[in-house]
């Protein structure tokens, strides 16, 4: 099975409609990725009065006065994220996003793309979890950054119990922004497929780290799904542009990871038929002995 690859744009379109398009023609087309995501808050049920009108806590990152301001910047509403998804379609990649509440997670439902992604610091709201198990029919995508195994059999369970656990994908994930090569934690793939892998849909890997050498490893582990976040530009204003792959780290990613999948068999012969010509002309053999020959 060859691994798909989620592009995620998340807030790296800097609340611009016409970068965002442009994203998704960059992944689609120059990438070939598989998924484009971006993300969807309803910031006044995510945040409480002080944190909407707290300043930012990078303020050379920020897009408004205050960080509601900020995260209203970069919020694109239902429609603008039906548009998306058409321009999604009109490219021939699959549209998603993330969700981080529950009217959000009404919200993307209600337009049904054929994933959607709960970030790790919503995986334990219930609440949204339940909507997306009962009024949502596709994927449900769930990162584990900075959560406990205790949390995460609470999180599985919740989806067993309501018959949606083979339609869920666990991401083995480091929530930092980069993330150091030793804080990547690439054995959690095999833990949870080991824990979880008969129950769930899929494992998948979720990545805030440089370069995309550690990606190729999560393959071998098993991973069915690698996110990585994208940008244009990774010097742009904003908090996940340093973690991002810029679009030609995002082509070599989609064409290394589906290399390293099509690596990924046992030999269907002793001697495959590349194998043949080689073995006739340079396999060592012992000579015939001359009492043999006479």
């Amino acid at each position: 099975m060859s691994v798909k690859i989620i592009a995620e744009v998340g807030c790296n379109h800097k609340g611009d409609m016409d970068i965002a398009k442009d994203m998704i023609r960059v992944a689609a087309l120059d990438a070939k990725a598989d998924v484009v995501k971006f993300q969807k808050r309803n910031n006044r049920e995510l945040l409480t009065e002080a944190q909407y009108d707290a300043p930012h806590p990078n303020p050379q990152n920020s897009y408004g006065d205050t960080y509601g301001a900020h995260r209203e910047f970069l919020e694109f509403s239902l429609d603008q994220h039906r548009e998306l998804r058409a321009e999604c379609e009109k490219y021939g990649i699959a549209y998603s996003t993330s969700v981080w509440d529950t009217t959000s997670a009404r919200e993307i439902a209600s337009i049904d793309p054929v994933l959607i992604k709960v970030p790790s610091a919503c995986n334990l709201h219930f609440e949204m979890l339940g909507v997306l198990a009962d009024d949502y029919k596709g994927e449900i995508h769930v990162s584990l950054g900075m959560t406990t195994k205790e949390e995460e059999e609470r999180i599985v369970d919740f989806f067993v119990q309501r018959d949606r656990a083979k339609d869920l994908v666990l991401y083995a994930c480091t929530s930092g922004y980069p993330v150091a090569f030793d804080e990547l934690c690439l054995l959690e793939i095999t833990r949870l497929k080991e824990k979880f892998g008969s129950i769930v849909k899929a494992i998948a890997f979720s990545g805030h780290h440089l370069g995309i050498a550690a990606d190729m490893a999560t393959i071998v582990l098993g991973a069915e799904w690698i996110e990585r976040h994208f940008t244009l530009d990774r010097t742009w204003k904003g908090t996940d542009h340093a973690a991002s792959l810029e679009p030609d780290g995002l082509r070599r990613l989609c064409r290394d990871a589906r290399a390293v999948s099509r690596a990924l068999t046992y030999k269907s012969s002793d001697i495959l038929e590349v194998e043949k010509v080689q073995r006739d002309k340079l396999k060592w053999r012992p000579k015939p002995s001359a009492a043999a020959a006479a």
